[in-house]
């Protein structure tokens, strides 16, 4: 009956997902099984993506399949990767669907770095190749019907979700294909064409005919929808494809209202209403007149009109000859009801059967996210409570030595190396003395240079980049509507300025353990050396070996004796602390989940609270332990000095014990700060790189980009016009001869001839148009007395003037009833360009131009009045030229 609309697919440049996703998996997961599983992953999205994209799609369903396995994996990995322009830049181009471009550039395309917006043409593509399998079934059979009618409700579906999700997905103006005025028309077009399948079952079926007068009467509806938003917005016309569809939307809106008129004229003789049956079936033959006078190259509707007229025949006559009931007017009869059943499918993923997630073991980003913030809250957790158990035994360890003890209760003989300082001494030896602190001092410099260099170039890549599109936005001004690169690299320069500040930070602890270790340097050295040159440095002094059986001095052992299991204690419970493990992944998965957003901080502080605080109480009765241990040292060993003899030997002896022990703490803080240090410039290298990397591959993104745009631009400047449009004198505008009667309307709509050539078919050619008649020169010189006729044949109706605002599919008018807003003729390209030919002596023959008669000069051959004897009748413009095939093949 009618032909069906489908909409052509979009493509796509080739895209490489390999590498970018490789490399943040690399960056981001460790080395091992779940790695190389994430890359075996990334490996086929991209196979996916060129098995969906990179090739011609049979229409079938499973080519359909493919690209809805596609969108889906799309949807599932969208919130695995960090897919943005200042992360994860993948630069996505797409051409438009509906622009076959021009002789001096490509087709209009857009390339944006969003994942959405990849999302958006790859559902486009499928909603197309959907409507292209419905328009391909066979609806002869039912299913045929039910698979068209599944499928257009799919198209439909699709294009109403790009509708509503194109513009938060892109974030910027879209083409013209996938903006929300197009897809919402498109989508109106699908939903009339299920609308029309299920008319066309219900037919097949031989259902009741007040049941099928109401779906064509809703597929009517649908249609007129769609014609008038087609009419509603001026940029959708500028397209071929909808100047091909726009009669087809009206030849089918009048189809199905005659359609539905046709069964309720059944319904009404059933209920012997014979003078609204002939109303019914009058009002569906002048519709269906309409579309054979407008449409007839679109659809056919020779059935139809015979159908309803011979329906019409039958019942005029028994009318006249039996009822003689009157025939009233169609504005007086009962509005059909309408029944809808069809809907838009809604989009909700997974759309395809055969779906799997190629990244199923992989967390969304948002859980990535909040396990990276907790991890920072579980270290900062476990530093806090190790750095206030180190900084007790810190306290304790200077409060000793202060002390001199254990060194004073070891040194009762006065000669001898206490035993204490002896094995402070090898301790040190054992850890490589000054020549290991040295070593590491050394080394410092050139990891943090190492550091600065990586960061500096870094910045630098960000700084050429952007200074490049600055003096590109100046060149080019508004054509260079890409996101400037200053806005783009705030969150990467506040992320550089942190590193900065860390190293500066850095460089500035770095000092102060060099001073340190420049204070201790002596002391240090000296328990470096042999046994005997360190007893020779320390000075002697009186022996006072009446102190060593005194209760004071076993209360100060015992006393000194409970602070070393204390801080033996405080090394086991580090070691208890820094071997907890939780994984709070679940839980975020859970809460994202149940919730669809994670509330991280409450959740993370939750959980180290449960598993840190009764590691918290323990250091706190660990340091309260202390403080009572070191009062009571503090009380004992003033005892103890008041029982000492004091002489001048025994004081400088006693002050170098305590600078040997304070040394070897030194020495020990010292080693431990410098082995921090240079684990901690060896991991802020990693983190730099991979810094290093993501400016490194911002900027390859953006570079890519501006190329593109750079070409874009190079094609639209060419297709400029190179001089501005001038006036032409009066002169060569010499009004044209009035014409006998009005201009008639085309046809049809207008179509280009670059888009003739790419027609598939071609109608039957009329006959070649016969040569102009042949002529003397003695009759040209004389005025025409009998020109041909230059208007158009009468039979033509006057053109209309364009309403102000859209409206419905052309209806004939009739009382009562508004006249719709009448459709072009058909094409006639000669109807629009009357010329009028002024004088040209030099140009006698124009060949391919329309002429008109006008007063030839003197000496000049002209066209006679009219043809000779025996030749066929010549009109005053050329006969219509061949026309094309539709773009739709008629059924």
């Amino acid at each position: 009956m009618a032909t069906f609309i489908s909409v052509p697919l979009k493509k796509s440049s080739e895209v490489d997902l390999v590498k970018p996703l490789s490399k943040f998996v690399t960056a981001t997961y460790p080395t091992g099984e779940e790695q190389g599983e994430y890359i075996r992953a990334v490996e086929e999205l991209n196979k996916l993506r060129r098995n969906a994209l990179g090739r011609p799609l049979d229409k079938h369903e499973s080519s359909l399949e493919i690209l809805l396995r596609y969108y889906d994996q799309l949807c599932a990995v969208e919130p695995k990767f960090p897919f943005s322009e200042n992360q994860l830049c993948l630069t996505f181009t797409w051409k438009d669907a509906f622009d076959k471009g021009s002789l001096f550039g490509g087709s209009v395309k857009l390339a944006l770095a969003s994942l959405g917006y990849e999302k958006t043409c790859v559902l486009f593509n499928a909603a197309a190749l959907a409507s292209q399998i419905a328009s391909e079934q066979n609806l002869d059979n039912d299913e045929g019907l039910k698979a068209a009618a599944k499928y257009y409700q799919l198209a439909s579906g699709a294009f109403g979700h790009i509708k509503d999700t194109v513009l938060s997905a892109l974030n910027r103006e879209p083409t013209m294909d996938i903006s929300p005025e197009t897809v919402g028309t498109l989508s109106l077009i699908m939903l009339a064409q299920a609308q029309e399948v299920i008319f066309l079952k219900a037919t097949s079926d031989k259902m009741k005919d007040a049941v099928i007068a109401k779906l064509a009467n809703q597929a009517a509806d649908f249609y007129g929808d769609a014609f008038k938003q087609c009419q509603y917005k001026d940029n959708l016309p500028k397209y071929f494809y909808f100047q091909e569809v726009l009669p087809v939307l009206a030849a089918k809106h009048c189809i199905m209202q005659a359609n539905a008129e046709l069964h309720q004229s059944v319904l009404a003789k059933q209920k012997k209403r014979f003078g609204e049956e002939i109303a019914r079936l009058q009002h569906a033959a002048e519709l269906v007149r309409t579309v054979a006078s407008r449409y007839d190259e679109y659809v056919s509707v020779k059935d139809l009109s015979d159908k309803i007229n011979r329906a019409l025949t039958a019942a005029k006559k028994d009318n006249d000859f039996i009822y003689h009931d009157r025939v009233p007017e169609v504005k007086d009869l009962e509005h059909i009801g309408k029944a809808a059943l069809v809907r838009a499918t809604a989009i909700t993923p997974p759309l395809s059967q055969k779906f799997t997630d190629l990244f199923e073991k992989m967390v969304p980003m948002a859980v990535q996210q909040s396990m990276s913030i907790y991890s920072q809250r579980k270290a900062e957790t476990v530093n806090r409570l190790v750095g206030t158990m180190r900084e007790a035994t810190n306290l304790c360890n200077g409060v000793l030595a202060s002390l001199n003890l254990p060194a004073a209760l070891e040194d009762l003989s006065g000669d001898s190396i206490p035993q204490s300082i002896a094995e402070k001494a090898r301790s040190i030896v054992q850890q490589g003395g000054l020549q290991s602190v040295e070593q590491l001092i050394r080394d410092l410099p050139e990891l943090l240079t190492r550091n600065r260099e990586i960061l500096d170039e870094s910045l630098k890549m960000l700084d050429d980049e952007e200074t490049t599109d600055n003096e590109l936005r100046t060149k080019f001004n508004q054509r260079w509507n890409r996101t400037p690169s200053g806005d783009l690299y705030k969150p990467l320069r506040a992320e550089g300025t942190n590193f900065r500040n860390i190293l500066d930070k850095a460089v500035q602890a770095d000092q102060v353990v060099k001073d340190r270790y420049n204070t201790h340097c002596d002391m240090i050295a000296l328990l470096c050396k042999p046994e005997n040159e360190l007893n020779a440095a320390i000075p002697s002094a009186n022996p006072t070996k009446t102190l060593q059986g005194s209760e004071v001095v076993n209360v100060l052992r015992s006393q000194l004796a409970q602070l070393e299991e204390v801080k033996k204690e405080r090394e086991t419970l580090e070691g208890e602390i820094k071997a907890v493990t939780f994984d709070m992944s679940v839980c975020f998965l859970t809460a994202l989940a149940q919730d669809g957003a994670i509330n991280e901080e409450q959740l993370s502080l939750a959980q180290l609270d449960q598993l840190y605080g009764s590691y918290n109480q323990r250091v706190q009765a660990s340091l309260r332990t202390q403080e009572e241990l070191l009062g009571q040292v503090q009380t004992s060993h003033q005892e103890f000095s008041s029982l000492k003899q004091s002489n001048t030997e025994a004081n400088q002896r006693e002050e170098v014990l305590k600078k040997l022990a304070s040394a070897h703490d030194s020495y020990v803080e010292i080693s431990s700060n410098l082995r921090e240090g240079t684990k901690f410039y060896n991991d802020l290298t990693e983190i730099l790189l991979k810094f290093q990397n993501k400016c490194s591959d911002i900027v390859f993104a953006r570079k890519t980009e501006r190329d593109e745009l750079l070409k874009e631009l190079q094609q639209s400047i060419a297709r400029e016009p190179s001089a501005p449009n001038f006036n032409v004198p009066a002169y060569q505008s010499t009004p044209a001869a009035p014409a006998a009667g009005p201009t008639p309307a085309p046809r049809t709509v207008f179509t280009p001839p670059a888009q003739q050539q790419q027609q598939p078919q071609a109608r039957p050619q009329p006959p070649a148009r016969p040569p102009p008649p042949s002529f003397t020169p003695q009759a040209a010189s004389t005025t025409p007395t009998s020109a041909p006729p230059t208007g158009p044949p009468t039979g033509n109706p006057p053109p209309m003037v364009p309403p102000s605002q859209a409206q419905g599919p052309p209806y004939p008018s009739y009382q009562g009833y508004p006249g719709y807003f009448q459709m072009p003729m058909g094409y006639n390209p000669y109807a629009y360009g009357q010329f009028n030919m002024p004088n040209m002596p030099n140009m006698p023959n124009m060949p391919n131009m329309p002429y008109s008669p006008y007063q030839a000069t003197p000496g000049q051959g002209g066209y006679p009045a009219a043809p000779p004897t025996g030749q066929p009748g010549y009109p005053g413009y050329p006969q219509q030229p061949p026309q094309q095939q539709p773009y739709y093949p008629q059924q």
